[in-house]
């Protein structure tokens, strides 16, 4: 079991907040109850998750294709999946503070009185609202919980004009909203979040050996961008853990502060979500079997992530305090962030600002920003070990000086975030070398 220290997560937050990853959403009118603003850093380590996920199981492979649905769902399509009337969490109120809470959670004791607390009822988490200026039922829409019902309502429409058939895959990433009774846990449960999903159509017969192949794809993304150990493992549902329509279901689990919790997971969602839409649709969506001269309702294979989750994940694996024998002083903090995760893939330092250097300085951060390397940062405030500090702790992995070496050898030197070892680069070689680093 991962050991934390007790003030691990303040430590975080704290990093977080002053650093530009993640703001309290509307602080300056006191803020939302676990709805959170991701600042500039948040936004680039977000991006470049997203990114990563694209370029692993989109651009990379043949057989899968993005899309980008709806946030605002039609009732139809809800009612058709069960979420309109399953989508649900048991509710119980205390009848004194009047504060809700999950049912089947623990209840938190009050500071000053005993919880008086209602019978459970079922309460939907989906947030619902209405298209157009009339408040009816006939024009009542959701914000989508989820979304996979994108991908399943279009099959037919992706299979037809990019000329597929099963086994293939349609891609989205995006924002999702439930209407959480017990959020927390800083960005882990939030009432709006960010999904990255695939719903992969197979043929029937090869549903268990796709379950098993995203299985492995998973594992092996996660393990690739740094999360291994001890704290992240495989967790398959037990026959009583499985919703209704799955035969199976695995989480990727990631030890965090607060306790082991799914990070990602693979379910095999059988036939059941297609079939529903085509009893509520009336419209066909089969696929064509050339080789047996039959209509097939496609199995689903869905790997699914959040991507909130996962940029915490990778924050709290990355977070490094020192003790002061790594070549840094006791108390300095590090964000040992994958090179292709990080917000700020280099940062680019002048050694002064004079002598030419800072000119020096923007045209090597030119060099790099046209070679499309990620987000690079010149940074020419305070002393070098300043710098290095602060680069640091936002994880920066590559910080390049720019010194008298540079007028007379044309060369900068690369510091590297986690070794601290320091190379002599030609300026000319300098893509060339981040390039291979980032491979």
């Amino acid at each position: 079991m991962a050991t934390y220290p007790d003030n691990f997560m303040d430590q975080l937050v704290s990093l977080a907040k002053r650093r530009g990853f993640v703001f309290p959403s509307a602080e300056i009118y006191g803020g939302v109850a676990s709805v959170w603003d991701f600042g500039p850093l948040g936004t680039l380590l977000k991006t470049n998750v997203r990114r990563e996920w694209m370029r692993r199981f989109v651009y990379e492979r043949s057989d899968i294709v993005p899309i980008e649905s709806a946030i605002l769902t039609k009732r139809q399509v809800l009612q058709a999946s069960g979420h309109e009337g399953g989508f649900t969490d048991p509710l119980v109120e205390c009848t004194v503070c009047h504060e809700r809470f999950r049912a089947d959670h623990d209840v938190p004791a009050a500071k000053d009185h005993t919880h008086q607390l209602t019978e459970a009822k079922q309460f939907n988490l989906m947030f619902r609202t209405h298209a157009g200026p009339v408040e009816s039922d006939a024009n009542m829409v959701y914000l989508r919980p989820e979304t996979a019902q994108g991908m399943f309502v279009n099959f037919k429409l992706v299979a037809d004009s990019m000329r597929m058939r099963p086994p293939f895959g349609i891609a989205q990433i995006g924002k999702s909203f439930r209407n959480e009774i017990t959020p927390g846990n800083f960005i882990f449960r939030t009432r709006e979040f960010e999904q990255g999903e695939i719903e992969f159509f197979v043929p029937p017969a090869d549903a268990d050996l796709w379950f098993k192949t995203w299985v492995e794809h998973w594992q092996e993304f996660f393990g690739h961008y740094g999360l291994t150990g001890d704290r992240i493992h495989l967790r398959a549902h037990e026959s009583s853990e499985l919703a209704h329509y799955s035969t199976a279901t695995s989480d990727i689990e990631y030890e965090f502060p607060f306790g082991w919790s799914e990070l990602a997971g693979i379910a095999n969602r059988t036939d059941f979500d297609l079939k529903q839409h085509m009893d509520h649709s009336k419209q066909d969506l089969r696929w064509f079997d050339e080789a047996t001269g039959e209509h097939v309702t496609p199995y689903v294979i869905e790997p699914t992530l959040g991507i909130d989750r996962a940029a915490l994940a990778f924050l709290v694996h990355a977070f490094h305090v020192s003790d002061g024998t790594d070549g840094r002083e006791a108390g300095e903090m590090v964000l040992k962030l994958h090179p292709r995760l990080a917000p700020v893939t280099a940062a680019v330092f002048p050694l002064v600002k004079k002598d030419g250097l800072p000119e020096i300085a923007e045209t090597v951060m030119a060099k790099l920003r046209a070679a499309n390397l990620g987000y690079v940062q010149y940074d020419a405030s305070g002393s070098i070990g300043k710098r290095y500090r602060r680069h640091d702790e936002i994880g920066t992995p590559f910080c390049i000086t720019v010194d008298g070496d540079s007028k007379t050898n044309h060369t900068v030197t690369v510091r590297h975030r986690d070794t601290l070892k320091q190379d002599i680069v030609a300026i000319d070689e300098l893509v060339t070398y981040l390039q291979n680093l980032l491979a």
